[in-house]
């Protein structure tokens, strides 16, 4: 069960290393009635999604030691956890892997704050329709 179905907030986990665009994230998603948690690195962002309860990633591409493409793919291994990439690298080439493995959005910098919200519940109302586990304590 997500948070959302147990009349929880929302629970988002937003990972970039750009500590400035993590809190005005914050920032902006907390008073739309979204919990916010936050990874500056993949080590991070694979350890939290480890312990589960996540409704929705938010995962940028350039992220240092490794890349966010590689932490999709191991989100994918082992999670249904919606993923909505959120980069700078917006060529065609890199929308069309980052869709090819498995995430669920792709929304390139800079964009709208509005529209990233607007973009995330899509997904949310997308996976109540069809339900299923997106991810457990185990991360599966």
């Amino acid at each position: 069960m997500s948070a959302a179905e147990a009349g929880a907030p929302t629970q988002l986990l937003i990972v970039d290393d750009d500590v400035e665009l993590c809190t005005m994230l914050a920032e902006y998603l907390e008073p739309e009635g979204f919990a916010v948690d936050t990874a500056g690195n993949a080590p991070r962002a694979l350890e939290r999604l480890g312990r589960g309860g996540l409704d929705l990633v938010v995962l940028d591409v350039m992220l240092p030691r490794l890349s966010g493409f590689e932490v999709l793919r191991r989100i994918r291994a082992v999670s249904r956890v919606p993923v909505l990439m959120l980069t700078a690298r917006g060529e065609e080439v890199d929308r069309v892997v980052g869709l090819e493995m498995g995430a669920d959005d792709y929304l390139a910098k800079p964009f709208s704050p509005r529209e990233l919200v607007a973009r995330i519940r899509a997904i949310l109302r997308r996976m109540a329709e069809n339900p299923g586990p997106a991810c457990s304590a185990s991360g599966r």
